[in-house]
């Protein structure tokens, strides 16, 4: 993931992974709402979503988000185990429903979708033959040839 000077992310990446993070909860509303109330409408989409959505926001606060969206580790776990551990909360909070198989089907999908697009991101960083020379190079010690910045 390419960084701005102050060693952010830029805000198109930002946006783009808050979006992922979105769709990931949007992802696992909507398959809940197919399989039990496939009749109804956005309205109880949103209302299934807001608790997750309401923790993985509180997950990008905890881990400065902005600074690394895309990092496996912390900013996807802490993101993934607010989005789950806070939404549950929140839907008890407010009677939703908390069945126990609710709860593991939601901690595994959170899990492999919050956790996943992180994982091919970093998968494709280390595969681009670019970043694989600039790490070889950090590693034996030198500057990279390819004029890529050193890594912090």
């Amino acid at each position: 993931m390419s960084t701005a000077p102050a060693g952010r992310a830029r805000p198109a990446v930002v946006a783009l992974a808050a979006l992922a993070d979105v769709a990931c909860v949007l992802a696992l509303a909507s398959g809940g709402l197919a399989t039990h109330a496939a009749d109804e409408g956005a309205a109880r989409l949103l209302v299934v979503a807001w608790p997750f959505a309401a923790g993985a926001a509180v997950g990008w606060l905890v881990t400065r988000a902005w600074r690394h969206p895309a990092r496996p580790w912390p900013t996807g776990v802490v993101v993934w185990g607010c989005a789950w551990a806070l939404g549950v909360l929140l839907r008890v909070l407010t009677g939703q429903g908390v069945a126990p198989a609710f709860q593991v089907v939601s901690f595994g999908f959170l899990a492999v979708t919050m956790l996943g697009w992180r994982g091919v991101v970093a998968l494709v960083g280390v595969l681009r033959p670019a970043e694989r020379r600039r790490r070889a190079a950090e590693l034996a010690g030198r500057a990279p040839r390819d004029g890529a910045r050193p890594s912090r």
